[in-house]
């Protein structure tokens, strides 16, 4: 294709050496697609909770304001000395944003397999997504059936492949049943869905009778609410019926993994025919995978001596899984991508509104059942 534009509008977060975080765009010149590459107009391109991580970083954005640069929108925000020590590392180098998206090909390398998908929907992967083009190697997109909605390709990789990784470790570490955490999220329905087709026992934790009621829309079978006074039981009580002694947790901070392994323990416990004073040797893992509360984790020792709890993300395990796993799970997601792994979102902004201030404090309050996607 041609009569593509010159420069390509980018997102950019930055760390400036004097405790600021700055978020601002800047026209580059238009990449050009190497011999295994293609160049992809961005269509669609959500903003998960990773992306945040990145995007805002450890500035206190209660101290964020907005202005303009070359006609477009900034925003500026302080960095408290925590934050800073966190992100050592990335002070002054100015790093594009967003993990996926979804995008048509317009310009592709010389390599036959290249050419072929020119016209082609494709999923992206590979980070820096909040722009008006990106350039991938092959092995980084997904070509997605004729047809394909960029809303519903948007969101190929990191939740629906996320929540396939979480049956994949319960299979491959010899368990039979799950726990999650912040269950009603996106990626909470997808593994919803997908434990009811395999036949695998999921116990959903939420926070809201609210999201009660999502998750039994879905047929979602365990549901414990931790806001209920008896919470503590009721959790007892869905981790006995399935036998989960894995869990998955995005909160991260607070009480609630140590609350889950508890729990297993007690279940386990129940299950023994004879005493000991060092509790089950039931083996239970908790993964924590989001950082929803970024406060210090909470481990109360209730739960023996047989356990684990381990960081969880993607990339590392599809690096441990190997490419076959990985290339099933990809087919997995392509032929159930508006069933399964559909994705809803609350709004869809363009690009530059992702950097109107109040819209960025909505979206990154990170509320339950409120999604935000770039349109570019």
């Amino acid at each position: 294709m041609t009569d593509l534009p010159d420069t390509n509008l980018v997102m950019l977060t930055l760390v400036k050496p004097e405790g600021q975080l700055e978020v601002f765009f800047e026209r580059r010149p238009m990449p050009e697609p190497g011999a295994h590459e293609v160049l992809v107009k961005v269509q669609a391109t959500p903003i998960n909770p990773s992306d945040l991580g990145l995007l805002f970083g450890g500035a206190d954005m209660a101290t964020a304001r907005a202005s303009e640069r070359d006609g477009l929108p900034v925003i500026t925000a302080d960095i408290p000395p925590p934050g800073m020590r966190a992100m050592a590392s990335r002070v002054g180098d100015a790093l594009p944003i967003g993990n996926e998206g979804c995008g048509v090909v317009v310009k592709a390398g010389d390599s036959p397999e290249a050419q072929a998908l020119l016209g082609r929907t494709v999923a992206l992967l590979g980070g820096e997504m909040y722009a008006e083009y990106r350039c991938l190697p092959l092995q980084m997109i997904m070509a997605l059936p004729d047809g394909t909605d960029p809303v519903d390709g948007a969101s190929c990789f990191v939740n629906p492949l996320t929540s396939l990784a979480f049956t994949e470790t319960m299979r491959m570490e010899g368990h039979s049943a799950i726990v999650h955490t912040a269950a009603a999220s996106n990626l909470g329905q997808m593994l919803v869905k997908i434990c009811a087709k395999d036949g695998i026992p999921l116990v959903n934790i939420v926070r809201s009778e609210a999201q009660v009621g999502i998750l039994k829309g879905i047929g979602a079978t365990h549901i414990v609410n931790s806001s209920d006074e008896n919470f503590a039981e009721k959790l007892v009580d869905a981790i006995t019926a399935t036998g989960a002694t894995l869990a998955f947790d995005a909160i991260g901070g607070g009480k609630l993994g140590g609350q889950i392994l508890s729990a297993m323990e007690v279940a386990a416990v129940k299950r023994m025919t004879t005493y000991s004073r060092y509790g089950s040797d039931t083996f239970k893992q908790l993964y924590i995978y989001g950082a929803l509360d970024l406060g210090p984790t909470v481990l109360n020792r209730s739960f023996g001596f047989s356990w684990s709890v381990s960081g969880f993300l993607l990339t590392p395990f599809m690096m441990k899984a190997g490419w076959e796993v990985v290339g099933r799970m990809r087919a997995r997601v392509v032929d159930e991508l508006t069933t399964t792994f559909k994705s809803h979102y609350s709004h869809e902004i363009s690009l530059t509104e992702a950097l109107n201030l109040d819209t960025a404090h909505a979206y990154n309050a990170k509320r339950t059942g409120e999604k935000y996607l770039i349109r570019p």
